[in-house]
């Protein structure tokens, strides 16, 4: 009997699999001390199971169902609707009716019961699926009970259910359904209620919905609600909706909608001590279960009753901090234009590097700019430092405004960064073998590093990394690489401000900034471009390439005619560019190198897009529209007042720009170089322990810290669960959607574009690179899925160095995320391309294969 039916007071922490997710948590809930939980009971799983194993039609059909995709909704459908008559006719084992009518005779036949659906695969931390199953209230007598415990089992296969497992990656024969049977509450009010803001996400601010009868109006969407805001233990906003409807119990069962009479559709659903005492109720609730709850109330007799909680599972995950200060996050992806997660070695490594007091969450870097923001010059030198991106600065000037940090008198030592660009360049000076000399310095160390790491292993390879990192870090942050770019960017800067004040032009840089000698990114998409030219006089390789799926490939070339050359030329690329991918700041993401197979779609668009010898001749058109544009700018500042000065002053920018640009690019490259050298090092170390079995598959190191992963080497041990626990964090972490910027509440703040006189429906970003584009939208976010065809706009979430070799195939580019110096930003420039960044939402409000307008001049996009 006993593990057929469960009392709500018998449901142990461990028996998910019995009573699935709501059933769990309502007897967690039913055993926190003065909380009010209606009595009753759950129809374990087991009696599911027992209902379904014999039929073997139903196993046919289910079988069927597994091999679907969520694109076959027919077949989905018709499926579903079978599997769902089969359960309802089921007839219900004799032992599971045996324990269903002891429990009801406990609790009282002749009560109301709400007949509620608990799934195996419900209310767990990383996947909610709230409202895939089905409730039905007030359900009054065993017969009509047991019958609405068959329509319960067979809401498991709704055509939502199916395809939100099917999202999910659910296994539709290993999800098993509970029924939770629960006397009927009939209340004078029901609502919802959040211990962390849903809007915000701020943790300190609690929400609640209310409205008249049954829970179910609000639920379902049927009326609107009051909502109520509550930080501690004040209120502090209240919205009150009109209620014309509410939905009600019928004494013979079943529910029935009424009218509310006209004088109370205005009346506040919860007085103010009801509503601080339901806060009080959340908190303990939040206390017990240790996270933020969505909890469903309900309010009868002036007695609070709690019928269901589960955790918020779309709340962005805070850094854990060990004080009780007020600290701002900052993105670092958003900055970095990679927002994917990244593994623990791949967050590991990126934190050996930088100096910036940095916090994960959520499979992400943030930097904690609270010390900044507390002081005036440093507040003054971070706004400064986010000019290029507004919707970070105007997230920290809401944040300012909010007094959220208070400010400390300054410091006197801090250096205010608000130089004029002139100031800065002034003592610049302009030398291009400055730049030839930090290349030739990076390379050496390199090809030192690819020597010594060759004689190391074990204990020893990790003391040898580390050393190597400051070796790394001198490189990376050596003042005289800085200058370099820095300079550039400030000549940009001061092209832009000066050509617009005395010229009225608009974005001059941009410009100026086509085709500059020496940037290592634009050169790697020009160079496939060559690739392509080696391949497109052999027909045979083009066909093979054309059907590759693996990444052994290469091996097989040398058959055809033309394939020895081809092979050299990949190789000779891979050998200069192979340590590059998407993504490329986790160290765990796949290089070229590691597979090449990546880079055949890019190739085959190239052959199929371009002439022979485009490569060149796209740089050399770039670098002649540039030329173009020094000479007509130095020639209409000649005809100014003093011209022959601000001639002069103009030309020595535009050098600058020019020699120095382009290195921009280079310290990445670097730094991107030496982690592949660490990572080849680690991967034989990896071998050694799988061969050891220690670990499963050589890639599971990517869930260790570097630390772990030298403990693990060093111990020749791990515990079982560490990596399959990272790697579901992992799945978790890639569906949340990180924050530019976020509190240690929570909180999450974004700023705006503030534009005026922009066409109706624009979609407004910044503008990085000038010109107005019109063609199709390509909504791409996996490089690998990438087929363009000549003229297409690029629309992606983000752009790295890794995507480059796209970009000679595009028109236009926008992506989701960046600023005006991000590496898209800047080759976009380099390439000529219209560029709109930082558009909120971008691969979800267009649509692929839609025709769009990009207007990098102003930062918006019109569909057309």
């Amino acid at each position: 009997m006993s593990s057929l039916v469960l009392g709500f007071h018998e449901i142990e922490k461990t028996q998910h699999l019995l009573v699935g997710g709501k059933g769990l948590n309502v007897g967690e809930l039913s055993k926190i001390q003065g909380i009010q939980v209606p009595e009753g009971f759950c129809v374990t799983t087991i009696g599911y199971q027992k209902a379904i194993e014999q039929n073997l039609t139903l196993q046919v059909l289910l079988d069927q169902l597994a091999v679907l995709k969520v694109e076959d909704r027919d077949q989905i459908g018709k499926i579903s609707r079978k599997i769902r008559q089969i359960i309802m006719e089921v007839e219900i084992p004799s032992d599971v009716v045996k324990a269903v009518a002891h429990y009801l005779s406990q609790f009282g036949e002749e009560h109301a019961y709400a007949v509620r659906s608990s799934a195996t695969a419900e209310d767990l931390p990383h996947a909610s699926f709230a409202g895939q199953h089905d409730t039905y209230l007030n359900i009054i007598g065993k017969e009509a009970i047991l019958q609405h415990i068959s329509k319960c089992w067979a809401s498991l296969f709704t055509e939502r259910a199916v395809i939100y497992r099917m999202q999910n990656g659910f296994d539709h024969k290993q999800v098993y359904l509970s029924v939770i049977v629960q006397r009927m509450v009939f209340p004078q009010a029901s609502g919802v209620l959040f211990t962390a803001d849903p809007i915000t996400s701020n943790r300190k601010v609690l929400s609640i919905d209310a409205g008249f009868g049954l829970g179910e109006a609000l639920v379902s969407g049927f009326v609107s609600a009051d909502c109520y805001k509550v930080r501690e233990e004040e209120i502090v906003e209240k919205r009150i909706a009109t209620k014309k409807l509410a939905i009600y119990g019928r004494e013979e069962g079943g529910t029935e909608t009424k009218q509310i009479e006209p004088d109370r559709q205005m009346s506040q659903t919860l007085t103010d001590g009801q509503i601080l005492q339901l806060e009080h109720i959340g908190r303990e609730i939040e206390a017990h279960f240790g996270q933020p709850q969505d909890i469903e109330w309900c309010l009868a007799d002036d007695t609070f009753y709690i019928v269901q909680s589960r955790p918020i599972t779309t709340l962005y995950p805070i850094p854990e901090a060990n004080d009780q200060d007020n600290h701002v996050y900052v993105s670092v992806g958003h900055q970095q234009m990679m927002t994917d997660p990244i593994k623990p070695l791949g967050l590991s490594f990126y934190l050996l590097i930088t100096p910036a007091p940095m916090h994960k969450a959520g499979g992400r870097l943030f930097v904690d700019v609270a010390p900044r923001l507390a002081t005036p010059v440093g507040r003054k030198n971070l706004l400064n430092t986010m000019e290029s991106d507004p919707l970070i600065k105007g997230a920290l000037m809401t944040i300012i405004e909010r007094d959220f940090i208070k400010l400390l008198p300054n410091d006197q030592t801090a250096p205010i960064l608000g130089r004029s660009h002139t100031d800065m360049l002034a003592q610049f000076e302009n030398d291009p073998t400055i730049v030839s000399d930090l290349i030739k310095r990076s390379q050496a160390s390199i090809k030192e590093l690819k020597q010594n790491i060759l004689t190391k292993s074990g204990s020893d390879l990790f003391d040898f990394i580390l050393e190597d990192i400051q070796e790394l870090k001198k490189i990376l942050f050596d003042p005289q690489s800085s200058a370099v770019f820095m300079a550039a960017m400030n000549a940009s800067a001061w092209i832009n401000e000066n050509m617009n004040t005395w010229l009225g032009e608009t974005n001059a840089a941009d410009t100026l900034s086509q085709s500059v000698p020496g940037n290592i990114t634009s050169e790697m998409g020009l160079a496939l471009m060559d690739v392509a030219d080696v391949i497109r006089p052999y027909p045979e390789v083009i066909d093979y390439l054309q059907h590759a799926k693996e990444d052994n490939f290469l091996d097989e070339l040398v058959k055809f005619d033309g394939g020895r050359e081809t092979k050299d030329a990949i190789c000779d690329y891979l050998s200069k560019y192979g340590m590059r991918c998407a993504g490329e700041i986790d160290i765990t993401k796949a290089r070229w190198s590691e597979k090449p197979i990546t880079l055949v779609p890019m190739i085959l668009g190239n052959i199929k897009n371009f002439e022979p010898n485009a490569g060149n001749r796209k740089f050399e058109q770039g670098r002649q529209e540039a030329l173009e544009k020094e000479q007509e700018l130095i020639g209409r500042l000649k005809q100014l007042p003093d011209g022959e000065q601000k001639a002069k002053e103009t030309k020595r920018m535009i050098d600058l720009i020019r020699n120095f640009i382009g290195y921009r690019e280079y310290p990445k490259y670097g730094y991107v170089s030496r982690f592949f050298v660490y990572k080849q090092a680690l991967l034989k170390e990896a071998e050694r322990l799988v061969q050891a079995g220690v670990i499963h598959d050589k890639e599971d190191v990517y869930y260790l810290t570097f630390e772990e992963l030298h403990e693990v080497v060093r111990a020749n041990k791990l515990g079982d669960q560490i990596i399959n626990k990272r790697k579901e964090d992992y799945k978790f972490f890639e569906k949340l959607t990180p924050p530019r910027v976020f509190t240690s509440d929570g909180e999450i703040f974004s700023g705006e574009y503030k534009r005026e006189n922009l066409p109706a429906n624009a979609i407004v970003g910044l503008p990085v690179s000038s010109g107005v584009i019109e063609g199709r939208a390509r909504v791409i976010l996996n490089m690998e899925n990438a087929d363009l065809e000549d003229g297409d706009i690029l629309v992606t979430s983000f752009t790295d160095p890794g995507w480059t070799p796209l970009f000679v195939s595009i028109e236009g580019l926008v992506t989701e995320v960046g600023g005006l110096m991000t590496h898209g930003s800047v080759i976009a420039r380099e390439y000529g391309l219209p560029a709109v960044v930082g558009v909120e939402n971008a691969t979800r409000l267009i649509k692929d294969g839609q025709r769009i307008r990009v207007n990098g001049t102003e930062g918006y996009i019109e569909i057309l």
